[in-house]
This record gives C-alpha cells, sequence and structure tokens, in this order.
C-alpha cells in the first residue's frame, strides 16, 4: 500500500526537460498542491526547441515556452524559468548540475520534484521496451546530485547565490507501483485543461485527434487507477 505524499512544506520546485513535460501528469498535483496553499515554481532545462516536427527550433523554441507559461499559470504556478540548454543534447554531469544547483538556490524550495528518468517508460519486465529519452535521463538524475550542491559552498564556489541546505525532499515521478502517492481528484480537471495549453505541439503530435480529447487521454492514462481513483506516484529521497 502506498504511503501518503508528506505535506509538511510550503515551497516545492518542478524541475522537467521540456514544455509539456509537467503536464503529463505531475500537473495535476500541482494543481492539488496549489489549491491548498503551497507555492510551486517550475525549472525548464530547455525550452524544448527541437520538439516540432517541420518547425524550426527558432521559431519552436518561443512558442513552447509561452505554452508552458500559460499552461503553468492553469495550475496556479506564476513563475517559470527556462535554463536554456540545448533541446535534445542535455548530459549528466557537472555542466547541468551547476545550472540546476544554482536555480536550486534562487528557488529555496522546501520540496524539488522531478520526472521520471529512468531508462524506459514500461516497467522491467515489459519487451520490447518504450526507451525513455536522453534528456530526461540526463535530467532526473542531475536534479538529485544537484539538490546536494546546492548546499555545499565548496562544488561550485563561483556561483554567486547563498547556499541552501532546506530541501527537506525530492520528489522523482515513477512509473508501475509508487511508494508514495498524491490523491489528484481535485486536480484533474486543471491537469487536462494545463495540458491543452500545449495546443500548437499536440496538434502536430496528432492532427487527427482534437486537443482537448489527447489532453483528457493523457492525463486518464497518467492518473487513472484500477478502481476508478486518481493518483500521481512518486519515490522519496531525502534533501
Amino acid at each position: 500500500m502506498p504511503a501518503p505524499f508528506p505535506t509538511d512544506w510550503s515551497r516545492a520546485l518542478v524541475v522537467a526537460a521540456h514544455p509539456d513535460d509537467v503536464e503529463y501528469g505531475v500537473a495535476a498535483a500541482v494543481a492539488v498542491w496549489t489549491a491548498a496553499g503551497k507555492e510551486v515554481h517550475y525549472l525548464l532545462a530547455t525550452r524544448g526547441e527541437a520538439g516540432i516536427a517541420g518547425m524550426p527550433p527558432a521559431q519552436a523554441g518561443p512558442l513552447r515556452e509561452e505554452e508552458e507559461r500559460r499552461s503553468a499559470a492553469v495550475v496556479g504556478v506564476t513563475e517559470v524559468e527556462f535554463l536554456d540548454h540545448r533541446d535534445g543534447t542535455l548530459v549528466e554531469g557537472p555542466e547541468l548540475r551547476r545550472d540546476l544547483a544554482a536555480a536550486i538556490r534562487r528557488h529555496r524550495p522546501e520540496l524539488v520534484v522531478t520526472l521520471h528518468g529512468g531508462d524506459t517508460w514500461t516497467t522491467p519486465d515489459v519487451t520490447p521496451a518504450a526507451w525513455n529519452s536522453a534528456d530526461h535521463r540526463a535530467l532526473s538524475r542531475s536534479v538529485l546530485d544537484a539538490v546536494a550542491d546546492a548546499g555545499n559552498e565548496w562544488i561550485f564556489p563561483d556561483l554567486t547565490e547563498a547556499p541552501w541546505s532546506g530541501t527537506q525532499y525530492v520528489a522523482v515521478q515513477t512509473i508501475g507501483e509508487p511508494p508514495h502517492t498524491v490523491d489528484v481528484t481535485d486536480g484533474v480537471e486543471a491537469a487536462v485543461a494545463s495540458l491543452s495549453e500545449h495546443r500548437r505541439y499536440l496538434e502536430v503530435l496528432a492532427p487527427d485527434v482534437p486537443v482537448a480529447e489527447q489532453a483528457r487521454q493523457q492525463i486518464d492514462q497518467a492518473t487513472l487507477t484500477e478502481d476508478g481513483g486518481r493518483r500521481v506516484g512518486f519515490r522519496l529521497f531525502w534533501g
């Protein structure tokens, strides 16, 4: 039986690789948290400029940034920061960790949330498996390291932001049976509306399926349980 998600925090930073990543499920939890009075900020490593077929990065990047800001606002998030790493080429290592640590120091979260960074989107018993993207795999591990880096004054001494050791938990979205869950029953409609703000992206992704229908299907897939409940699952690590 999954354990409840902790509530003894007031400010969270949700870290993702691309615009729309948060909206495929985690935004339902964000909607629940902001409705309960929690403060949530978003941090995006890239602008997703390589994510729309047929649209050059110089055009897609600003479009996807604007879609993400609108999407975040739907679930009560008013602060969205972009790190400007190149879409599709994130690399786990000191450069990414440094930028993430600096951002964690700026936002000073008690909870850091990031998305599934495992090798596959399918459980280990499934074959053929659905391979996860290089950006997702690199980001998830770097976030876990950057939380520690943010509190250490000696790893990146050139950072101007004051060290931050106040992160209590790091929550990583999981697939399969999660050890901790958030009941997102009250956040589902906001999550659907939030994903729907990625209109141009979704129109290209599945041109024959209306955007609202795509969004509903994706949120159902991400949150709906066998017994008809709604949940988003995480694995927790100490900050």
